[in-house]
């Protein structure tokens, strides 16, 4: 008798003892569909300080097919997602965030578009229900500037909600780096990807862990883990303000020789040097952005450190 093909949902928890009962529900009712499959789900708690650990300890202990990390302390939404692929080891390995925004039952579906021959297969948004037209307005921004500015092409509109072959999923283990963006490490991998289209339903319960800072931050992560733009961006300023400096010098000494003009006063040799000031601060916090990474990328620490695990068999 063939053996049934294995699919494990990876899914990162940060405080959502709101949402992981209906998920729960809903995950059981999936793997009873997917009866041709042998489906497991991997539950990464990222240091929740609610109730999220006991509830996922009750999920482990009822259930078989539930494996339980638990994170030492927050270490973050994408290095939650890496504990739980690292310790992955099916034919597929799903991401799923826990406030059910993503519908689980698209996995059949993507599934299903994996079979056809491709490695990666990721859901693309046609709509996002509950959320500000801020949030919807800078996402697009986001996606869009973030296409300009990577040297990966990364699908707009597309989260960490995507189903990965063993084989994309073992060459995305082997990225170690600390600053992490996976919905542009996925694409960097290079294998034969193809969307999923669905709506995007509101968060089932609770609030969203996504502050304005943090996602400026991993706009940021994005960006300078991806793209040497900035830094060539710095060399173009430089380059234009030379040029810009040499012009009115020029300009400045033919007032100077063939006119009776001169400009008058310091105003404008103030103004100079604060928006000189201001360009060189800049860059070098660009630079610093850089660097930064580099010294914590050296450090070599872990990238997460566990405190304990669930239903997983022994030495996994």
């Amino acid at each position: 008798m063939k053996n049934k093909e294995t699919l494990e949902i990876i899914i990162p928890v940060f405080n959502e003892e709101d949402c992981l009962g209906e998920l729960m529900k809903r995950l059981v009712a999936l793997k009873e569909k997917m009866n041709y499959l042998d489906l497991n789900i991997i539950f990464a708690d990222d240091g929740s300080s609610d109730r999220s650990q006991a509830i996922l300890d009750d999920f482990a202990d009822k259930y078989d097919f539930v494996r339980v990390i638990s994170l030492s302390r927050n270490f973050g939404h994408q290095i939650a997602i890496t504990s739980g692929l690292d310790h992955a080891d099916a034919d597929y390995a799903v991401v799923l965030d826990a406030d059910l925004q993503d519908p689980p039952e698209l996995i059949e579906d993507m599934y299903k578009k994996a079979k056809e021959g491709y490695d990666v297969v990721y859901a693309k948004r046609l709509s996002r229900k509950g959320e500000t037209f801020f949030k919807k307005f800078t996402a697009a921004l986001f996606y869009r500037f973030i296409s300009i500015m990577c040297d990966v092409e990364i699908p707009a509109d597309t989260g960490d909600f995507r189903l990965i072959s063993k084989r994309a999923l073992k060459a995305l283990n082997s990225l170690r780096e600390r600053h992490r963006f996976i919905r542009g490490m996925v694409p960097w991998t290079g294998f034969k990807s193809a969307p999923i289209y669905y709506h995007r339903d509101e968060r089932y319960g609770g609030r969203t862990k996504y502050s304005l800072r943090k996602m400026i931050r991993f706009a940021f992560d994005s960006i300078f883990s991806f793209s040497n733009i900035p830094l060539k961006i710095a060399n173009y300023i430089g380059i234009m303000i030379i040029v810009l400096g040499v012009l009115m010098g020029m300009f400045l000494l033919y007032l100077r020789l063939f006119t009776r003009y001169t400009v008058p006063g310091i105003t404008s040799v103030i103004l100079a040097i604060i928006i000189m000031g201001g360009i060189q601060i800049l860059m070098l916090g660009i630079l610093g952005e850089y660097v930064g990474r580099i010294f914590e990328q050296s450090k070599q620490r872990p990238l997460y450190i566990i405190f304990n695990k669930k239903n997983f068999k022994e030495g996994a």
